[in-house]
């Protein structure tokens, strides 16, 4: 038998069966993409469940295929078109799963009916997102049509008479239809499912789902699938083995029906394999196998047959293969482009074309030698990796860190000139807005000008400081450079009528001993534009830097400059400098460069943000939000020289200012490069060389030529593009519109050019050649000068290069860079640019950074030039990344992982602060590494690394803004951009980088995790059913103090940890992800608040388009389930709750009394003296087992502040303290923040001072006096510091609530030593998420316990251990916190109220705990972390802290909230109090 199916099966012919519903025109409100289920353009009329499609051949290629069949016959065939069809099982149900995308997978259940009863049918779509709709219809016996069944589910609505709507019900990320079906009649079901909130359809494979419905009996019948419900079988196999059953019949001629019974029946067979256990990757093998053994000798009969030799075929077919992006392809689609690749050269031979004819055109440059090489070792070609060199990813950490420093404005006060002072009188007294003020430099004075608009008159002021005889020579203009005889009724007092202008003298003024002059004209007509003018002073004509003065009057050109506000956080002197100049810059590019050349020392010296400064207003240039060039002319060298001056200048801060550097790389690739010389010439030049070369020295050509010659800008590279893309479409119009448009590019922008491009390109044929060629190397050209980013001409740079000839770069030779790199690096990067398949591309870009980057770190003579290199690998990166992004749809995780790791590596690349970077990069290779060595936690574990991940990207994006928001929107008013370039500047820039690409990878992994990781979308912190009111804020923080009049659902995009919940709220849903332990959590579970992070943004939008509506959540432990309910089910739910007893418990205080002491030891405290945290700390010391530590303890016991207060030394503090009190019982909340600073102005009593050192020192407790005053003093300061936070604002607001009386609140000062900890941990004894007694649930954190319990971001390491087997402690998620805090041996000093653990009230957690000396802050590794790392040693660790908890909890006879750190493998517990 001869297996040639790989050459005669061509990819034209592959199966595409037709879509069927019901037979209706197009309906309204649908998707206009379909027909109800049918494409556009396809007739519905004649949409059947059989299509007219060959099995196996198509046009001329019948009589290679099939060779029984005449060649002139209508070959269609008539195939069943396949439909998602249930299996039948003889089960009671029929179960089947389809994927509906990545992450979503539709359910289907069909349950046996008992006698008499109605089919049941169940549809489940899991990892769903938005609104779903069952779009559906009945099939009838012997119909095809849809008929609607009068028996359909509730909330089921008539679409059209044509079809059925069904709204899913959705419960998390769960949606879900049940439906009986009661005719006996209908005989399946069809449907499609339409995602409202995506207006997205989706279908099986192109088509309807089909569910065929069961009747008792059918067991019996033949129902045509899968038995394997998770599995579809590949057209492309069925093909296969059609054409395999033909060979084995002979290759007998068949008629359509016999096709049509072929194909149904290879299909058949295939599904049989199947159900015996057969995979799909095991019947592929089989088939291609069959078809690869006689592949070869199939190629020599073809191609000997056709007279095309192998050698040919092979290098058409790589041609094929470049073009499409050098995909993979499996076996048989190899050997189908083969047999593609000769049928083109067979065609070409058809049409005329000799064999050395075909072989010269094809066999171009050295192809013939990489198909050779291709081919050497495989039978398909494939791309060939780059072996990237071992290196610690250390190497490339970088901890510069920048201050951002506000630029210092004197405060002293500078008398107003004369002209400042007329101009806020005009201001003030004018009654009309400003349209427009401009100021103008007359050498060492001062021109102010002012157009106002009081009524229906334009007033136009001008005032000057400039001493003499002034005259004004003057017209108006529609348009710019157009000067108009201005209306007599316009004309001053004293003016005098020209030709084309008007003079009117200047009237002197004073103010004082200042004088200045000034004129005023009142138009009374709209019709002008502007004002052109200039000065004469005597015999000298004065002008704007050579140019005549220009004032615009038209409130559509002015009224975009707003009021620029202060300046603050900006380097504001640079900025109103840069406004200043900017109409001098706007005269050409030349003009710009060279000002901002100017100011680049300034901008150095004013810091980051004079750098910020100078970026965001080369940004804006490069937006096209500044004007270009305005009646200037200028040659291209002179540009090109202005850029290299300003180039070279940055670089020289490059070098200098390391911690600037990735705000330099920003201004750099928004300039270009630049050259000196030659290099900007060669523009003008060699668009002659084209014209000359190509005989096209008329129309577009010429006027293109002539702006180029005048004043060429960014955009001609852009127009460049536009050609070629345009002669490639062969010569279509509409793709040149296109490649401008998409660019920025309009009609209106080409005329307004001072050379303005008026007409469309229109070549001949015959110039299609040599133009590509000639267009291809001017384009290198104008790279080389205007584009930073450009790959191609920033490595050609690096490399070196010589002329080329032919017109283009001649004369010029660049010297290579020694020492850069491998010259096969380089090629290879430039031959694979434009891959499909992206990571050998970015594995080598990403070796060339690596490579480069310690020649950027060094003085390197040609500094720029590798700068710009690298400037141009990291551009090439995000944009190979976005095309890789269609291939991911349905990639494995491991696939996104690594991606993710390239993205990641190239953003370190490129950032200055790097570190918490490299640490993700080393968390997500570990997380790759456990993937591949199938480790059971690897999901759990790469989720930590996504969560970390992005923590830093949004780090990332609040520096952004924090450096570069404040100057966009101040310059940006100043210079009048539109307010929407200025207001998404920030998002723009991020938009640009990397850090949008890896955020894109990582919203594509998540959902993947959290399914393989059993996380779901939720992670319930307090499981309480509830109904309100849905309310979206930004941050909790901002409404804690509110009080809501009804019940309200959060949703808070916002949550940190350490916020109170506003009273009236019932439920707090954020994607935020505060810890479990944390004081917001506790506070929720202690007020019966339902609160959950949603890690599903489909859900928290569903929620932010519901805002107002009424909704009701039903959480478990691991989910939400949720509803939009009527007000009348709240009524209900309302009077159920008031026929229980729904009063709080009261809560009063105790007001506590000094005992006479300032200090006590541990054996004294009492509830008379201390809290409750003092208390039990104090009863666990001996009682404990022991290998658990206790921390020595004494304290400043209740009645100290109140007694050092009444001191008096303290006399003025307190009474300072009384006023600021009665303050805050006039609701004036401000006086809070004045306690707290009033209150650390308290002088120590000796006697105190004395009594803590007697204690500390009796209990072996160092005194920090010893080490000095100033150590006392530190330690003063925090024991005031504690007292102070009696006044915090949760803390005062939450006693508010319940009514405590805020004077009865007294503080006791526990004073522990700290143990300068490796983890720090949290235990509750019960599980607060699930309320489960039976097992522990507990948080760690490295270092000190502050991460944990107060507002850092970040997750801890959280497990749970059963407490009848505490040696196996189950890790539920792993620590994402970038941040861990660690401190030498110290004093802290606790908060001890009498407030807290009140029944009824959870007053812990709302006062400070203060150490004497500052925390370090320290980015974690967590890869270095044998928590982490090593197995044993935490199954150790955690099952010590379980086992601890345990014991504690035994002994109080109660569940426990117990805190404690980790030193050197042992525990310490420092607090214990009751869980709440």
């Amino acid at each position: 038998m001869s297996n040639t199916v790989g050459h005669t099966l061509p990819q034209q012919a592959l199966y595409r069966p037709s879509i069927k519903e019901n037979q209706s025109k197009a309906h309204q409100g649908v998707s206009a993409n379909f027909l109800c289920g049918v494409p556009l353009g396809s007739k519905v009329e004649n949409a059947v469940s059989y299509s007219s499609r060959s099995l196996l051949s198509t046009g001329s290629l019948g009589k290679k295929l099939i060779k029984g069949i005449p060649p002139k016959q209508n070959r269609s065939i008539v195939t069943m078109t396949p439909r998602a069809v249930l299996a039948a099982d003889p089960a009671s149900e029929l179960r089947r799963k389809f994927k509906l995308d990545t992450y979503s997978e539709l359910e289907v259940v069909v349950h046996v009916p008992t006698s008499g009863s109605p089919v049941q049918i169940e549809f489940q779509v899991t990892n769903s997102s938005g609104y779903l709709v069952l779009h559906w219809g009945a099939i009838h016996n012997r119909r095809n049509n849809w008929s609607l069944p009068s028996r359909h589910p509730d909330g089921t609505k008539v679409y059209k008479n044509r079809a059925l709507r069904t709204p899913f019900k959705k419960s998390g990320s769960t949606s879900s239809v049940k439906m009986e079906i009661d005719d006996p009649e209908i005989q399946a079901v069809e449907f499609l499912i339409f995602d409202e909130s995506e207006n997205k359809w989706f279908k099986h494979n192109g088509q309807n789902f089909h569910v065929q419905l069961l009747k008792q009996g059918y067991q019996n019948q033949n129902v045509l699938a899968s038995v394997n419900p998770n599995v579809s079988l590949p057209e492309e196999l069925v093909q296969i083995q059609a054409y395999l059953r033909w060979e084995r019949k002979g290759r007998q001629t068949y008629t359509p029906d016999q096709e049509k019974d072929e194909y149904e029946a290879a299909r058949t067979e295939l599904l049989e394999e199947l159900s015996r256990g057969a995979s799909v990757e095991e019947l592929r093998s089989k088939l291609t196998k069959n078809t690869t053994a006689g592949a070869d000798k199939s190629v020599k009969v073809e191609t000997i047959k056709s007279g095309i030799p192998d050698d040919l075929v092979q290098v058409q077919a790589y041609i094929r293969w470049e073009k499409a992006g050098k995909p993979y392809y499996p076996p048989e689609k190899q050997l189908m482009e083969f047999e593609e690749a000769r049928k083109e050269l067979q065609h070409e031979l058809d049409k005329g074309t000799s064999l050395a004819e075909l072989r010269e055109k094809i066999n171009q440059g050295n192809i013939q030698t990489k198909v050779s090489e291709q081919l050497k070792t495989k039978k398909y070609f494939s791309i060939e990796r780059i072996q990237r060199k071992r290196r610690d990813i250390m190497n490339i950490l970088n901890k510069t860190v920048v201050e951002i420093a506000e630029e210092k404005v004197s405060h002293l006060q500078k008398a107003p000139t004369a002209l400042e002072h007329w101009s806020k009188t005009i201001s003030e007294n004018d009654g009309g807005s400003i349209l427009n003020k401009k100021k103008y430099k007359l050498e060492d004075k001062e021109l102010q000008v002012l157009v106002t608009k009081p009524l229906v008159r334009t007033k136009v002021f001008m005032a000057t400081d400039q001493r003499g005889p002034l005259i004004l020579h003057w017209a108006l203009s529609r348009k710019s450079g157009e000067w108009m005889v201005p209306p007599s009724s316009a004309m001053p007092s004293g003016s005098v009528l020209l030709d084309k202008s008007c003079e009117t003298p200047f009237t002197e003024a004073s103010l004082g001993d200042m004088f200045y002059q000034v004129i005023e004209i009142e138009i009374d007509s709209d019709d002008y534009a502007g004002m052109p003018f200039v000065l004469r002073s005597d015999e000298k004509w004065m002008k704007n830097n050579g140019l005549d003065f220009y004032i615009e009057l038209d409130t559509e050109i002015t009224k975009s400059k707003r009021d620029a506000g202060d300046g603050k956080g900006t380097a504001k002197s640079l900025l109103d400098r840069i406004a200043e100049l900017e109409d001098e810059a706007q005269r050409s590019l030349m003009h710009r460069f060279n000002i901002a050349a100017d100011l680049v020392e300034q901008a150095r010296d004013a810091g980051q943000l004079g750098l910020v400064g100078l970026l965001i207003w080369m940004r804006f240039m490069a937006m096209r939000q500044l004007i270009w060039n305005k009646n200037y002319n200028v040659k291209p060298r002179e540009i090109s020289r202005a850029q290299d001056r300003l180039t070279d200048l940055l670089q020289n801060v490059y070098k200098d200012f390391p911690q600037h550097r990735e705000i330099l790389r920003m201004i750099m690739s928004s300039v270009g490069r630049g050259g000196e010389g030659d290099v900007g010439q060669r523009i003008r030049d060699e668009i002659l060389v084209i014209q000359r070369n190509n005989d096209c020295k008329g129309g577009l050509m010429e006027e293109w030529h002539q702006k180029l010659h005048n004043n060429t800008s960014p955009d001609d590279v852009v127009i460049c593009q536009a050609l070629i893309d345009y002669i490639k479409s062969d010569f279509d119009i509409s793709v040149y519109w296109e490649t401008l448009n998409r660019n920025g590019i309009t009609k209106e922008r080409l005329l307004s050019y001072d050379r303005a491009i008026h007409s469309e390109p229109n070549f001949r044929r015959d110039q299609k050649e040599g133009l590509l060629r000639d267009l291809g190397n001017y384009m290198r050209t104008l790279k080389a000068v205007h584009s930073g980013a450009d790959l191609e001409s920033a490595i050609a740079t690096c490399m070196g290069y010589k002329s080329e000839g032919q017109g283009f770069m001649v004369g010029v030779q660049i010297n290579p860079i020694r020492a850069v790199f491998e010259q096969d690096l380089m090629e290879f990067i430039l031959e694979h640019v434009e891959d499909k398949m992206v990571e050998p591309l970015l594995e080598a870009l990403l070796e060339a950074r690596v490579e480069l980057r310690p020649l950027l770190l060094n003085s390197h003579e040609r500094l720029k030039d590798l700068i710009f290199l690298d400037i141009a690998l990291d551009s090439t990166v995000r944009t190979a990344v976005e095309r890789a992004y269609e291939e991911l749809n349905n990639a494995e995780s491991e696939k996104i992982m690594y991606l993710i790791t390239l993205v990641l590596e190239n953003l370190a690349l490129s950032t200055d602060d790097n570190e918490d970077l490299i640490y993700c990069l080393k968390g997500w290779n570990h997380a790759l590494e456990m993937s591949k060595q199938k480790d059971d936690q690897w999901a759990l574990f790469a989720k930590s690394c996504l969560d970390r991940t992005r923590l830093a990207l949004s780090s990332k994006a609040e520096y952004y803004h924090q450096i570069l928001q404040p100057s966009a929107e101040y310059l940006g008013s100043l210079l009048g951009v539109e307010p929407w370039a200025a207001s998404i500047f920030t998002e723009e820039i991020i938009r640009a980088g990397s850090a949008a690409s890896l955020s894109a990878l990582l919203n594509r992994l998540d959902p993947v995790l959290r399914k393989v990781a059993h996380l779901g979308s939720w992670q319930v912190i307090s499981p309480v059913e509830v109904t309100g009111y849905v309310d979206v804020v930004d941050e909790l923080l901002a409404v804690q103090n509110k009080s809501y009049t009804r019940p309200t659902i959060l949703v808070a995009k916002s949550v940190k940890g350490e916020e109170e919940i506003p009273d009236g709220t019932v439920a707090v849903l954020t994607p935020d992800m505060p810890d479990v332990l944390s004081h917001v959590s506790v506070r929720a579970r202690n007020s019966k608040v339902c609160f959950a992070t949603c890690f599903d943004a489909n859900i928290l939008a569903e929620f932010q388009r519901n805002e107002g509506k009424l909704f009701r959540l039903q959480p478990t432990s691991a989910d939400i389930v949720y509803s939009e309910i009527d007000k009348s089910e709240l009524d209900d739910i309302s009077s159920a709750k008031d026929g229980h007893d729904q009063s709080s418990p009261s809560v009063t205080l105790v007001r506590k009394h000094f005992s006479g002491r300032y200090a006590i030891s541990a054996d004294e405290f009492t509830s008379e003296t201390v809290g409750a945290k003092s208390r039990n700390i104090s009863f666990l010391k001996g009682k404990v087992p022991s290998w658990v530590g206790v921390p020595t303890s004494v304290a400043l016991p209740f009645g100290v502040f109140e007694k050092v207060l009444s001191d008096d030394i303290n006399q003025e503090v307190a009474s300072k303290l009384q006023m600021l009190k009665e303050k805050l019982v006039l609701g004036e909340f401000g006086a809070l923040v004045e306690i707290r600073e009033i209150i650390l102005q308290l002088a120590a009593p000796r006697v105190l001072v004395q009594e803590l050192k007697e204690k500390m020192e009796g209990s072996g407790m160092p005194w920090p006096g010893d080490e000095g005053e100033n150590r006392w003093e530190q330690a003063w300061l925090a024991i005031k510091r504690v007292w102070a936070s009696k006044w915090n604002e949760r803390a005062y607001f939450s006693t508010r609530k319940v009514k405590l009386d805020h004077d009865y609140l007294c503080m006791a000062v526990l004073v522990q030593e700290i143990i300068s900890a490796d983890y720090a941990f949290v235990i509750h004894t019960t599980n607060p998420s699930s309320g489960d007694s039976s097992e522990i649930y507990a948080e760690v954190v490295k270092g000190l316990g502050e991460t944990l319990v107060g507002a850092y971001p970040g997750r801890a390491l959280s497990f749970i251990c059963k407490k009848n087997d505490l040696d196996t402690p189950k890790v539920l998620g792993y620590p994402s916190k970038p941040i861990g805090l660690f401190i030498r041996r110290s004093i802290i000093f606790r908060s001890d109220s009498n407030g807290e653990d009140l029944e009824g009230y959870a007053g812990a957690g709302l006062y400070d705990s203060v150490p004497m000396d500052e925390e370090e802050k320290v980015v974690l590794d967590y890869v270095s972390d044998p928590l982490i790392m090593d197995k044993n040693f935490c199954s150790s660790i955690l099952s010590s802290i379980a086992q601890a908890g345990h014991a504690i909890e035994e002994l109080y006879g109660s569940p426990q909230d117990i805190e404690g750190v980790v030193k050197d493998g042992k525990i310490y517990v420092v607090q214990t109090r009751p869980q709440m």
